[in-house]
């Protein structure tokens, strides 16, 4: 069954639209999520029925095969309502990419019952499983899976052990009614993503829904050689990781907009602060800053879409230089976050107040590991570098 927004043709435009629409909303719930330590199910709902996660998910099944880009333009904008409900969006709305390079029949098996189903992830390869007839055993306990909460699958990363051969990196398909959701989502910026961990104890796997992580990586995973729309051929990890800078950067958008509400009536013993020239120049940097962080990494996800439009194979050089833009453009929001914040007083303090919620939100963002600046850089480095040896 299709939500009621595949009813109608989707544009990027009419995406964005419907993302303006719900910023409010989801600003309004922000404070209960993070209570919560979850994005409320009210919001889910509202993404599924507004098809804000069929953005990247193949047209076979209902979705709009859209570019990343415009994924990330979504994320980006309910980011300023949300830093926390943005991140589920990017994580959902992300992961049909991940379903979609397996066998089709692993596809069927999730799509054909519910072309809604949610699909999140713990792709750190900590799973250990063992071959039997007809598929592997599979065993862990998988950390950080933002959304978990709301998922029908999860895709966990780890290897297949046999006697006498290396492990076998690979990925396993799992109905989340075979795991265990831990409650230990406790953290200091996006606390209402819900990244919890789950625990995984002896699930029987069967080989459709086992995924070799060598073919994954080449590209050469059996969803990817069905699929022929250019966002299937968009390569994992390099400039994937705009992803995440999506959200930093769309809760710097939103915090720059809180500050400015609260800095223009604002009075200092009496004085208004808004008259203040360092004040003034405080916005016009941060804003600045913010501005071009989005222009950086947009930019360079546009740019690997035309490459994968044009039927063309993206570079190795366009994966660092967008992941080295992913990382600088966190860096970009969240130094203009932070400039904002020390001008903001002690009232800014108070946990109450958004603009505290927003700061840690957009550092938690930052701090992923994709988005790290200095091995995003040090990467960017040597490559470039290897040139002139």
């Amino acid at each position: 069954m299709l939500d009621k927004a595949n009813t109608v043709a989707m544009t990027r435009e009419e995406l964005l639209r419907r993302a303006e629409a719900l910023v409010p909303l989801l600003a309004a719930r922000s404070e209960a999520a993070e209570k919560a330590r979850m994005t409320p199910v009210e919001t889910v709902r509202d993404y599924v029925d507004n098809g804000l996660l069929r953005i990247c998910q193949p047209a076979r099944y209902g979705g709009y095969e859209l570019g990343y880009d415009v994924m990330c333009e979504v994320s980006q904008t309910l980011a300023r309502g949300c830093g926390s409900q943005a991140w589920v969006h990017m994580v959902l709305a992300d992961n049909p990419l991940k379903l979609s390079a397996f066998s089709l029949e692993a596809q069927d098996e999730v799509w054909g019952a519910d072309s809604s189903a949610r699909i999140c992830v713990a792709i750190a390869a900590v799973g250990k499983a063992k071959r039997v007839p007809g598929g592997i055993v599979w065993n862990a306990v998988h950390g950080f899976s933002s959304g978990v909460d709301h998922a029908d699958w999860v895709i966990c990363g780890g290897h297949i052990h046999e006697d006498g051969k290396p492990p076998e990196g690979c990925f396993a398909l799992i109905p989340t009614r075979s795991i265990e959701i831990i409650d230990d989502w406790r953290s200091v910026g996006l606390a209402g993503s819900g990244s919890k961990s789950f625990a995984v104890k002896d699930v029987f796997v069967p080989t459709h829904r086992v995924l070799d992580k060598k073919n994954y990586d080449a590209g050469t995973s059996p969803g990817t050689l069905f699929y022929t729309s250019p966002i299937s051929k968009l390569p994992r990890g390099g400039v994937s990781a705009v992803s995440y800078t999506s959200v930093c950067v769309g809760v710097a958008e939103g915090f720059l907009e809180s500050y400015l509400k609260y800095t223009g009536p604002r009075k200092s013993r009496g004085n208004p602060v808004a008259d203040g020239v360092g004040v003034q120049m405080g916005i016009g940097q941060a804003s600045a800053e913010i501005e071009a962080a989005s222009r950086l990494y947009i930019g360079a996800v546009r740019e690997c879409m035309q490459t994968l439009e044009r039927g063309e194979t993206p570079s190795k050089y366009s994966g660092v230089q967008g992941k080295r833009n992913a990382a600088f453009a966190c860096q970009l929001a969240t130094t203009a976050v932070q400039r904002l914040f020390n001008a903001a007083g002690g009232r800014a303090l108070y946990t109450d107040g958004v603009l505290q919620r927003q700061f840690r939100d957009c550092y938690a963002a930052a701090a992923h590991h994709s988005v790290v600046w200095d091995g995003a850089a040090a990467e960017y480095g040597k490559f470039v570098l290897e040139q002139y040896r």
